[in-house]
């Protein structure tokens, strides 16, 4: 028997052959034309770039960026968190956090305390908080238990678990692998402890903090094992028949949960992302299969003969075959060949109503899901939707509602989610060497996106969403690095979205181009569009709002003028305040970091953003040309704080009246390969360490992770 930690799914892996350009290739050819800049501006360039000055800096081509206005509605108000590398979390002075749940926590009064050993049974899952906090959102609730947007004292709280950690969490030596093998109490308890949390929160008395109201009727976990509908063209396709659902209706639990999103009518939006590292595939698997299921196969990244890092498929027992996607019966109804297309949805849950199945909403496509941001709901216009394929060289996706959203529906449920969520439009964006950018529609029976198609033969709608990728393949799509958490500015309904990093890029394998202008591009960057006539629109105008990077210099060329005060790295998780007030157009910025631990811990950033189109044109130490934003000042970005050591910082949300923020660390000590169980020895002892929080949580020696809540000591607004 060997104990062993699994690497997790590679999400850089490339698994997208098309020859379609990327996104920098279009710039490059835009920005290389230095007439159109040095002359006459075109309309369409006036527009993106704004008035600028055309003086010397890095170049005889480039533009002094100018700083952005102070803003006048709202300003940041705490003292901008030093980095360090200190297990703890660390906030601005003034400042207070204290633990919500963490790994494990019971949410009813039937199941004991967190033990700090891993002996907690597989079944108890079903009623604790599960592993890998992620995306959330807070829902206020109001006395009588419907959706409230502006309850901020009670309200429930839907938290994302991507996957289990190491686990060191929960299993008393890790994770178990004996000749190739899992056992099955591992494998089922790893099962229950992804997926999504929903619990009751309240403010306790005299008190902006929050505490878990446990025993509510509301608590419930969303698992690996729940079983929930397929909504919308794919619900009932061929290609979802398998032996648990014969009629291609049901799916039977969400996998590697990551962001999040949410609806005007009160349902939390829950995205698949890395659900390849639950899924096999067996040896000689693609001599059963017809050319365009193999087609398919690969482009989702599962080959013959793939074996899925949590090996959940060697357990032994009938009810662990679903985890690989074999043809082994006479037809799709007889096994579970076709398990793999029941994951990489968009999962709609209704936290108001405890007893309701979960519902995958397939309009919204197929594919490395890192979120669903929502654009403001407009009566009278359609619910607009922007999501992320997170891979290197995958897409942006937007989809649009046939209905028109009516304020009446709020609190409609998942009834509400048939009627916006089920029947649209799906597009993909195609960034033009102009500055411009269009979205590329994605509709069976047009634009070649039918049985004849020389990519792959779609059957029907249901095929296209289930098979995106190979449709925005066909399409033309502009390649992106990475796209993962994105947001919509309150203020003026501009999108941005996190490019999180490229070590690959080199220059020459991966060339060098004007959205991705640093060689070795470790320190990521955010980019940004605005549509040209609504939300709704087919047309839009984009430029890069920051660019990551050490101030010290050490990786990538520091391009929007960083300080000690608010540098960063890989910038992932992002999120616009809904707050109301004047806190609109709050900016958070989270990062996943493995670039810059030698100084500090992954942090969360505070911004007041300007618009497309405030910066201009600079030019890099390797003479690439590149549009980015207005630099930050220190007045408009800064730190508000730094997580534990070997973590995550993801998922924020304020509640609406701003006096009190949640956000999640996830997997703190992650290094299992340095963890000592047998002495309780790991790199990072957090929460149990964290000072002043409660004694359901100190001094527990094992790392969690865990939502962490913020408020000020004066009982103030958080960060405005």
């Amino acid at each position: 028997m060997n104990t062993t930690t699994v690497s997790e799914y590679d999400d850089n892996e490339i698994v997208n052959p098309s020859h379609n350009a990327h996104i920098g290739s279009m710039l490059a050819a835009r920005l290389s034309r230095r007439s159109a800049l040095k002359g006459s501006l075109g309309a369409t360039s006036a527009a993106l770039l704004g008035a600028v000055s055309l003086s010397a800096c890095g170049g005889s081509d480039s533009y002094d960026i100018p700083a952005p206005p102070t803003p006048e509605a709202k300003r940041l108000n705490f003292n901008a968190v030093a980095k360090t590398n200190a297990d703890l979390v660390t906030v601005p002075e003034g400042y207070q956090v204290s633990i919500l749940h963490a790994l494990g926590d019971p949410l009813s009064f039937g199941h004991e305390s967190w033990k700090d050993d891993g002996s907690e049974t597989p079944e108890s899952y079903d009623q604790r908080i599960g592993d890998g906090h992620d995306g959330m959102y807070f829902f206020g609730m109001s006395d009588d238990g419907r959706f409230d947007a502006n309850r901020s004292d009670r309200g429930l709280l839907c938290v994302n678990h991507e996957y289990v950690v190491a686990p060191y969490g929960l299993h008393p030596t890790g994770r178990i692998v004996t000749d190739g093998k899992r056992p099955a109490d591992q494998v089922e308890k790893e099962i229950r402890a992804h997926g999504a949390s929903i619990v009751e929160v309240k403010r306790k008395s005299g008190s902006n903090d929050m505490e878990m109201v446990r025993g509510s009727r509301y608590n419930r976990r969303v698992t690996s094992a729940t079983p929930m509908d397929f909504g919308g063209p794919a619900a009932g396709n061929a290609k979802l028949v398998n032996k648990l659902s014969p009629n291609g209706t049901q799916a039977f639990g969400m996998n590697n949960n990551c962001a999040n999103g949410y609806t005007p009518w009160g349902t939390y939006l829950t995205c698949e992302e890395n659900f390849l590292n639950v899924i096999s595939r067996a040896a000689g698997d693609d001599a059963k299969r017809s050319p365009a299921e193999i087609v398919a196969l690969k482009r989702y990244g599962l080959p013959e003969n793939r074996k899925s890092p949590y090996l959940w498929d060697t357990a032994e027992g009938e009810q662990y075959a679903r985890w690989n996607s074999k043809v082994s019966g006479a037809t799709a109804a007889e096994d579970h060949r076709n398990s793999f297309n029941t994951f990489g949805w968009v999962v709609e849950i209704d936290p108001f109503r405890p007893d309701s199945k979960p519902v995958k909403r397939t309009a919204l496509g197929r594919f490395n899901h890192e979120g669903a941001w929502p654009a403001p709901a407009k009566a009278g216009e359609p619910i607009v939707i922007y999501s992320g394929d997170d891979a290197r060289n995958e897409y942006v996706y937007k989809f649009v509602s046939d209905a028109k959203w009516d304020p009446k529906d709020i609190n409609g449920g998942t009834a509400a989610g048939a009627k916006y969520l089920d029947k649209g439009t799906l597009y993909v964006a195609k960034f033009n060497a102009d500055g411009t950018g269009e979205w590329l529609e994605l509709t069976f029976g047009k634009n070649g996106i039918d049985a004849g198609n020389a990519l792959y033969p779609f059957a029907d709608q249901g095929d296209v969403v289930m098979h995106c990728r190979l449709a925005a393949d066909s399409r033309g799509a502009t390649k992106m690095d990475r796209p993962e958490w994105g947001g919509v500015n309150p203020l003026n309904n501009e999108v941005y979205m996190t490019m999180t990093n490229n070590s690959q890029r080199d220059g020459s394998k991966i060339p060098l181009d004007a959205a991705n202008p640093r060689k070795g591009n470790t320190n990521g960057h955010i980019i940004r569009w605005k549509e040209e006539g609504g939300q709704a629109a087919t047309k839009f105008q984009w430029d890069v709002y920051l660019f990551g990077a050490r101030v010290d210099g050490k990786q990538s060329e520091n391009l929007s003028g960083l300080t000690d005060v608010n540098d960063f790295s890989s910038p992932d998780g992002l999120h616009f305040d809904q707050r109301t007030g004047n806190a609109g157009g709050l900016l958070w910025i989270q990062t996943d970091d493995g670039s810059y631990t030698d100084v500090t811990n992954c942090m969360m950033l505070a911004a007041l953003p300007g618009k497309v189109g405030d910066g201009g044109k600079v030019t890099t130490k390797d003479g690439q040309a590149t549009i980015m934003g207005a630099k930050p000042t220190e007045a408009t970005v800064r730190r508000f704080l730094v997580g534990p050591f070997d973590c995550e910082i993801t998922g924020v949300v304020a509640t609406p009246d701003g006096k009190t923020l949640f956000f999640n660390v996830q997997h703190p000590g992650e290094d299992a390969e340095k963890a000592n169980f047998a002495t309780n020895t790991f790199t990072s002892y957090w929460p149990g360490n964290q000072p002043g929080i409660s004694s359901s949580h100190a001094g527990r020696k094992r790392p969690r992770s865990a939502t962490v809540v913020v408020t000020r000591k004066d009982g103030g607004t958080i960060a405005i």
